[in-house]
């Protein structure tokens, strides 16, 4: 599966709505689709069985979050529902991690990219509804520490992202 093909079999009543132009909104319906076979996975696990639960409702409320708040009429509204979408991208992440002895290495190194990309998205989306800037935007708490580029929390990489949304292992 890759993003190019998925895009193919969304109905025209999404791809019709002005909802569909929102990057985020496109990639968070894609994350959701493609963690319906990570959770699958995680499902047949009983000590996973709980955590897929999770997993599928962060996701699913990424998306969601997106769709709620582009519908809103007033910035500071907008703002609180993408502020959620955020909380529950970085939710997905945690509970991937977490799943990580059972979904393996390259499907999780390969999602926690993805979301850090949407989250990275909506940390541009949410500054520009309130019209300043998020404190996130310079984390001090990443200052002395030595990370992989995919964790901080920098500009979106569209290169990077580019291969996320052709390349997609399944679980």
């Amino acid at each position: 599966m890759n993003y190019t093909a998925w895009m193919k079999e969304v109905p025209p009543d999404i791809i019709g709505d002005p909802l569909w132009k929102v990057e985020a909104y496109r990639l968070a319906l894609f994350v959701a689709d493609v963690g319906w076979h990570d959770v699958t996975k995680l499902m047949h696990d009983k000590r996973t069985f709980d955590l897929s639960d999770q997993l599928y409702r962060a996701l699913g409320s990424i998306g969601a979050n997106v769709a709620e708040g582009f519908s809103r009429s007033s910035h500071k509204d907008r703002t609180r529902f993408y502020e959620y979408s955020l909380g529950s991208a970085r939710e997905s992440r945690d509970w991937f991690y977490k799943g990580r002895h059972v979904l393996g290495q390259e499907v999780v190194l390969h999602r926690l990219r993805l979301l850090t990309q949407i989250i990275r998205l909506l940390l541009t989306m949410i500054p520009e509804q309130r019209g300043r800037t998020l404190r996130e935007e310079n984390p001090t708490y990443f200052a002395n520490i030595n990370l992989p580029d995919f964790v901080s929390e920098q500009p979106l990489d569209w290169k990077l992202l580019e291969d996320l949304l052709h390349e997609v292992p399944l679980a």
